[in-house]
């Protein structure tokens, strides 16, 4: 199991390469992390609901993602109030102050089934845990579901991942096992110093100290590593910054308050022609070559947040000087003309109607079942030289969309309902948007999306015959676990021999 001394310490990450590792000597590792809370998810071939984090790790095992590795799944509404997703299915909203009153028992059976479920299809794999912000919240200890409560329920071994970046890593190590109850602390069996900058023999005295102090084994010091990685929140965001100063193209991807499945934005952040810049509605918008509005988990809040913050009127007057926006999923639902929520599901109140952008004629009821499913279509838009791309990813939403004006907009593929376009007229606008999460992960339409945008700028096109983005991931996993396996140790923890024995949970 790998446990953090805190939320951000490195836990998803560390995971995901102790996932490819054991995969590389001949092992069958299975993701696993009891409960997470998080706007960024996954939806598995069955058409359940788990997060992106957990999908991550499968990719490292070689493994298709499924919800058993995530059996129980926290979204935060934004107003004290999560909706709560057991085995991928939402099973209703729970307060934070009543969350473990009324959650904790079927969130226990839910985690225990998917613990089942995932061994029963791969018997003999070996489970590797992810724990969730830190073991030893101690208001939260007597009804922790997926920290050291699951440990001891499997008798895990677990690595103690602290963040040096953040500064105070002794305090966080010798703080953390202070606090951990006597029939926990055995259960700890090493440290992982994580996000190291500069010469590691700086660190050697430090090394010594904790090994003295915790009488624990230090495994490793893993360095900061200068790749793009999915974020484990959407805070992270803001950390990344640019590091492509030559780029081409200026992107403005819009940071909506409910900000959700962020990690749709992550082939463009690895195109070295592209820089995106996440900007804050309200914040001046200026004249990019493209402005995303990303997927939203309060659509109705965070577009009543772009009409006070000024955002809205700023969008409508970027396209009609020429600019192009294209939206996903709750962003989609923004730019047309209508939103109905009769059931209060979208942070507005039951029954209340609202106002888009209006730069799409679209109409969209929110009800009460989810769009849950994997899709593939070709695409009709952009136009480019060869065939239809395929396109493929999933949808994830409440809302139904319909064209109130049928010639007002054109379907994106195929598949009439996962998205439109039109050309705004005038200057040369144009506005766009799709239900499908993942579709800049297909790598020639990724790049038919930009090459029309490059043709505006009157630069050269780029080679569109691209793979999806998942080689891409796959070779970014494999340089995590070259780093990982050049700097940890893991013969303490995978050593033969029996786990040590604690009472079962």
């Amino acid at each position: 199991m790998v446990l953090g001394t805190s939320s951000g310490a490195g836990k998803s990450l560390m995971t995901a390469a102790l996932c490819r590792v054991l995969r590389r000597r001949g092992e069958q590792p299975l993701p696993f992390k009891g409960q997470n809370m998080s706007l960024n998810a996954w939806v598995d071939p069955q058409g359940g609901e788990m997060a992106y984090s957990q999908a991550l790790q499968a990719w490292a095992a070689g493994l298709e993602p499924r919800v058993a590795m995530n059996p129980v799944l926290l979204k935060p509404r934004g107003d004290s109030t999560s909706e709560v997703i057991h085995l991928g299915r939402s099973v209703g909203t729970a307060r934070a102050e009543h969350y473990y009153r009324d959650w904790f028992r079927p969130g226990w059976a839910a985690i225990r089934t998917g613990l089942a479920e995932l061994q029963a299809a791969h018997p003999g794999g070996r489970l590797v845990l992810e724990g969730a912000g830190s073991p030893v919240e101690v208001n939260l200890q007597a009804r922790d579901l997926t920290n050291l409560r699951l440990a001891q329920y499997l008798r895990a071994r677990c690595l103690l991942v602290a963040d040096i970046e953040r500064g105070g890593v002794f305090a966080q190590i010798v703080g953390t096992l202070a606090l951990l109850r006597p029939v926990e602390r055995p259960l700890i069996g090493g440290l992982l110093i994580n996000r190291f900058r500069g010469r590691r023999s700086l660190f050697d005295a430090g090394r010594d100290w904790l090994e003295q102090r915790t009488g624990l084994p230090v495994l490793g010091v893993m360095p900061w590593l200068d790749e793009l990685f999915p974020p484990e929140d959407s805070l992270a965001l803001l950390e990344r910054g640019s590091r492509k100063p030559r780029a081409e193209l200026d992107l403005v991807v819009v940071r909506l308050p409910s900000l959700s499945n962020f990690s749709d934005l992550d082939p463009l952040e690895a195109e070295p022609s592209v820089r995106l810049r996440w900007q804050r509605p309200g914040e001046p918008l200026e004249q990019p070559d493209a402005v995303i509005l990303p997927g939203s988990k309060q659509t109705l809040r965070d577009l009543a947040s772009l009409r006070s913050s000024g955002m809205a009127e700023q969008l409508r007057a970027y396209v009609a000087r020429g600019g192009q926006v294209f939206a996903l999923c709750g962003g989609l639902q923004m730019l047309g003309q209508e939103l109905h929520d009769p059931e209060g599901l979208e942070g507005g109140r039951p029954g209340e109607r609202a106002s888009g952008l209006g730069l799409l004629p679209l109409r969209t009821v929110f009800q009460g079942d989810k769009a849950l499913r994997q899709r593939r279509s070709r695409a009709l838009w952009p136009p480019g030289p060869g065939g239809l791309p395929v396109v493929e990813g999933f949808e994830l939403h409440h809302g139904r969309s319909e064209r109130t004006d049928p010639a007002g907009c054109a379907p994106l593929a195929q598949d009439g309902a996962l998205g439109w376009w039109a050309d705004s007229g005038g200057q040369g606008g144009l506005v766009a948007g799709t239900y499908l999460h993942g579709i800049f992960e297909n790598g020639p339409w990724r790049r038919r999306w930009l090459n029309q945008l490059r043709r505006r700028r009157q630069l050269p096109p780029l080679e569109e015959n691209q793979p999806h983005h998942g080689r891409q991931r796959d070779a970014l996993l494999d340089r995590l676990a070259d780093a990982f396996e050049a700097h940890i140790d893991l013969a303490p923890l995978l050593a033969p021999g029996p786990p040590p024995r604690t009472p079962a949970a």
